[in-house]
């Protein structure tokens, strides 16, 4: 007799009922939804917030189908996307009323109509591509101008690494406007320093000045970019902010995203199948440029220096800023060092106070800059900070114990584990070359995406019933067997799509259509394995078992090879052909389980437990010159 043991029986049904479970939220849709999110780590998603949220809709007599929160965020369902705008901007409104200096993200969003309980069980919708739902719209501005006084800052640095290993004085290295002032007390040091740089520096145009009315320093040396340079670096910082994205954007796990440049200095990001897009937009809109300077710790300790500062009047060369532990410090305006030497940057914890951090590790240029300034200012302070949106934020300012060599950094000082996290990917992703400002922001309609749905779907449901008949016709019994497997297959790949939470894109269903073609050619094998088995003379409860065993080589070593085929096009394809690769991989896998183990598990239901068994519904068993075999009916 055939008959699985207990185990193996359990493990189908265990199979079916979490497929169909995963399966079951992708029918109920999705509603228009406005999403609040913190920007700052200090302001947290609380009680609070939902009843300033709920206060505000209801101030502006706006009705929500419902208001959920977590830790992160806020969402408010409502009836459909007019309400949705109008609400979006009656919470900016409320929540933002500066909105240069946002405490709040709010987006828009759409979230799933699934009920609680299957929620409850991370049992979600399986996301949709641009072509079949839409998505996230994102104009980006690239702020040129930042572009090049970025490149200065930083050649401002290098220029005094050049200056001290040549053994040149100057009198300071400083940025006016698009220019490197350079200031020397003779003339002959700075045709050295002119010479020196002209060797290493080939963008810098240099120009002689003599400031009489400086006594200290009355000779000059003006450095600009040229404007080869300066074209050559707006097109490194569109190209180099692009490739950042996608960093980012890898990092946030979004499917098949279009970033691409428009025009000479704007970028536009489509982000399908996003439901966090108030988390995406946090990501992209920020720059987290990394800067280290060092602390004015003699102006920082003079309290009526202190009090002008805080009233905006800091002393020169420095600016005000207030530590996160709410201490005022004055930063010098020259940068140490930047995020451009980075090359790596993980979340974890400090050792000796356990408190989240920021790991950093520095390129060998890096590493010696670093090396070289701790050094020289033992026993004095240095600030760290995160530059976002063209404003600074001191992480930490930590007094220098002793020289740091090695390269390895560390940023702490009251951030939390999340905080922490998000700061390691935008660094690890790339600080922008430039900073970038969100000038449209807007969910995308479907193009033809209804149409799009509507005609996959009957391909595929037209598609099954063809193969579903033709079995049924050709093999009766072991025909309904088979399409029984091939549905179980159908049920396993859309749970699997949805509990990996993939974006289901047009060429994805596509794929879809091509695994139940290809699913059921098993099935085919299995059958006339088992007429074969007939017609040598084998009973049917020894033709089903050879059956199964024997096809079971030729179908694994199919699926294989269409298997290898399946992850060349995931490795190497992009845009729809790694969508389409993703479905296929996934629905082979799933075929072998539902093609061999799911429909012998329902044969052995209907013939396992037959003793005496007169034959088998597998269709006509006839080969020429033979008898129609006895044992079919």
């Amino acid at each position: 007799m055939n008959r699985y043991p207990l185990w193996k029986n359990a493990t189908v049904i265990i199979a079916l009922v979490l497929g169909l479970l995963y399966t079951l939220p992708n029918f109920f849709g999705e509603a228009p939804a406005v999403q609040v999110s913190s920007v700052k780590a200090t302001i947290k998603v609380d009680t609070a917030l939902l009843g300033r949220v709920e206060d505000a809709l209801k101030t502006a007599g706006i009705a929500n189908t419902g208001l959920h929160a977590d830790p992160q965020s806020i969402r408010v369902r409502l009836a459909d996307t007019d309400t949705q705008l109008k609400a979006k901007d009656v919470i900016e409104k409320a929540l933002n009323p500066d909105p240069a200096d946002a405490t709040y993200s709010v987006a828009l969003n759409l979230v799933a109509n699934s009920p609680n309980w299957l929620t409850s069980l991370h049992a979600l919708p399986m996301y949709l591509g641009l072509d079949l739902r839409g998505g996230v719209h994102f104009l980006l501005q690239v702020d040129m101008k930042g572009a090049l006084t970025k490149r200065l800052d930083s050649t401002g640095a290098d220029l005094r690494g050049l200056l001290r290993d040549k053994n040149v004085r100057h009198s300071g290295i400083g940025r006016e406007g698009m220019s490197l002032v350079i200031k020397f007390r003779d003339a002959e040091t700075r045709d050295k320093a002119r010479e020196a740089i002209s060797s290493q520096q080939a963008d810098l145009a240099l120009a002689d000045v003599q400031d009489a009315g400086n006594t200290d320093a009355p000779f000059k040396l003006i450095a600009t970019l040229k404007p080869t340079a300066e074209k050559t670096i707006q097109e490194y910082a569109l190209k180099q902010n692009i490739t950042t994205l996608h960093n980012r954007i890898n990092e946030l796990g979004v499917a098949e995203p279009v970033i691409q440049q428009q025009g000479v200095d704007r970028i536009v990001v489509q982000l399908p199948g996003v439901q966090d897009t108030a988390k995406a937009k946090d990501i992209l809109g920020r720059t987290a440029s990394l800067e280290v300077r060092m602390v004015d710790d003699e102006n920082s300790g003079n309290a009526s220096v202190m009090e002008a500062a805080a009233k905006g009047q800091p002393p020169a060369g420095t600016e005000y800023y207030v530590e996160r532990g709410g201490r005022p410090l004055l930063v010098k305006k020259q940068v140490v060092l930047t995020g451009d030497r980075l090359t790596d940057a993980q979340a974890g914890f400090d050792s000796q106070t356990h408190e989240p951090a920021v790991h950093l590790t520095l390129d060998s240029a890096g590493a010696r800059i670093f090396k070289d300034v701790t050094r020289e200012n033992v026993n004095k302070r240095m600030a760290i900070l995160l530059i976002e949106k063209g404003k600074g934020e001191v992480v930490t300012a930590p007094v220098i114990r002793s020289e740091i060599g090695g390269g390895r950094v560390q940023i702490s000082g009251r951030m939390s584990t999340q905080e922490a996290n998000d700061t390691a990917l935008l660094l690890r992703a790339g600080s922008l070359a430039a900073p970038m400002d969100i000038v449209e922001e807007r969910t995308i309609g479907p193009s033809l995406g209804a149409e799009n749905i509507s005609k996959g779907f009957h391909s595929t449901l037209w598609g099954f019933t063809a193969i579903a008949a033709f079995m049924m016709v050709y093999y009766l019994l072991f025909g309904l067997v088979s399409v029984l497997a091939l549905s179980a297959n159908l049920l396993f790949l859309v749970a699997l799509l949805s509990l990996l939470q993939a974006t289901l894109t047009l060429p994805g269903i596509a794929a879809i259509a091509l695994t139940l073609g290809m699913a059921i050619d098993a099935n085919v094998l299995i059958n006339e394995r088992i007429r074969e088995e007939l017609r040598g003379g084998s009973t049917p409860q020894a033709a089903i078992l050879a059956g199964y065993d024997r096809a079971w080589a030729t179908i694994l070593d199919s699926n294989v090879t269409t298997l290898i085929a399946g992850i060349a096009l995931l490795i190497f394809g992009s845009g729809p052909v790694r969508g389409f690769a993703v479905v296929h991989c996934l629905g082979i896998t799933t075929s072998i389980f539902s093609s061999v183990v799911v429909s012998r598990a329902i044969v052995n239901v209907i013939y396992g437990r037959r003793k005496k068994l007169a034959g088998l519904s597998i269709g006509q068993v006839w080969k020429p010159g033979i008898t129609a075999n006895s044992s079919a009916k």
